[in-house]
């Protein structure tokens, strides 16, 4: 049987959705989970833990699209300022530090050492990397738009112009990218909307392959 739902169902009348949909609970699809870190205007290190994107490319380009940057927050500012960041994708091992960078967001705090991390340089972008982290997509801002006229998060594309890899991450017979040790992934809680009487509350989650596709 197909449930069909088009306006919030009588359990979650009440639930607290912190400005998400309450149809981002009942879909609880998952979205990749990485840290973005750009300079504040202070010199010092922004560091923000992001999720709710997507990573697609053409002959032209690779793009990431941040489908919700609050227009309030450091990162939108930054990013406005110089127009550069870091994409940073960390494993689990270290999941607790990249956690901290949602408290330690002071405008005069070092982002990232406050969080137990360490920076270093981008190779292409004024901007610092996470060295704790297996992945680094340092990117250009290339448009933004507000979801709908005077919003206060906006839908923003970034050109990736330069990839770091951690060596051992190429390979998927070594550490690869997948798996216990691989990308996160942000998973909004699983709500079950004809009997749902908590609070909602997000879940981390990894990838496992199942299976080979084929050749292309």
């Amino acid at each position: 049987m197909i449930r069909e739902y088009a306006t919030i169902p009588p359990s979650m009348a009440g639930t607290e959705t912190y400005g998400f949909s309450w149809m981002d609970f009942v879909t609880a699809i998952p979205s990749p989970l990485f840290v973005a870190t750009s300079y504040k205007s202070n010199g010092k290190p922004n560091a923000c833990l992001q999720s709710w994107a997507c990573f697609n490319g053409s002959p032209r380009g690779f793009y990431a699209i941040l489908s919700s940057v609050s227009k309030a927050g450091h990162l939108y500012r930054t990013i406005r300022e110089k127009g550069v960041v870091v994409l940073n994708f960390p494993s689990a091992d270290i999941w607790s530090q990249c956690l901290e960078t949602i408290r330690n967001n002071g405008f005069d705090d070092d982002e990232i050492a406050l969080s137990g991390l360490t920076a270093g340089p981008a190779v292409a972008v004024d901007a610092p990397r996470i060295r704790e982290c297996f992945l680094f997509l340092e990117c250009r801002q290339a448009w933004e738009r507000e979801w709908a006229e005077g919003d206060g998060h906006v839908l923003m594309c970034l050109e990736v112009v330069h990839i770091g890899m951690e060596e051992a991450r190429l390979d998927e017979t070594d550490r690869g990218r997948y798996g216990e040790g691989g990308y996160l992934y942000n998973v909004h809680h699983p709500v079950n909307p004809e009997s749902f009487g908590g609070k909602a509350h997000d879940y981390l989650a990894v990838l496992q392959k199942i299976r080979d596709m084929g050749e292309y």
